[in-house]
């Protein structure tokens, strides 16, 4: 029988919750025995793959990139876990929904340039009108909140997920910590 598919997604944050995955440390030695990882910033792969049984998404709903990557992903996903007050809550990167996305790409690509002040129109991806919470957009099964939740409370969740238990995050984790 084929190992269940996990994968991380890295949406509009800073990748701290990347960074306390990581510092899981030998113990992604033993995930890795029963999972296989699939996706996210440190796999080689370039497209979501199907039929995945448990994603992480760090970060924000902030651009129509990330919409258009959440919609999909979860289309593909069993379970999808927002990790990080920035996925729950939408946390740092809402900090720039009381401007209009105008003044926000003005400040961002004109004022603070020294060259080439314009605002990029390739490449970089459309900004929607407001930072939003994940569950915002598409159906959430686990929040785990935290900034960065740290590599414990991340274990725990996986390992009760993969035991076909819902976690119980009530004293592990609150936001901001």
């Amino acid at each position: 029988m084929s190992k269940p598919k996990l994968a991380t997604v890295w949406l509009d944050g800073c990748s701290g919750c990347h960074m306390s995955a990581l510092d899981m440390d030998e113990r992604w030695i033993e995930l890795a025995s029963l999972v296989d990882l699939v996706y996210g910033p440190l796999v080689d792969t370039k497209e979501f793959p199907e039929n995945v049984d448990i994603v992480l998404v760090e970060g924000a709903v902030s651009s129509e990139e990330d919409l258009e990557k959440i919609q999909k992903i979860r289309k593909q996903t069993k379970t999808l876990v927002s990790l990080g007050d920035c996925a729950v809550t939408s946390n740092v990167p809402s900090m720039r929904n009381r401007f209009p996305v105008p003044v926000v790409e003005n400040r961002s690509y004109r004022e603070t340039a020294q060259l080439n002040q314009q605002v990029p129109r390739e490449v970089v991806p459309r900004l929607l009108p407001k930072a939003r919470p994940v569950h915002e957009f598409v159906k959430v099964d686990v929040f785990v909140p935290g900034c960065p939740p740290s590599a414990d409370t991340i274990y725990y969740v996986l390992t009760e997920l993969l035991a076909g238990r819902m976690p119980d995050l009530t004293n592990l984790t609150r936001f901001g910590a």
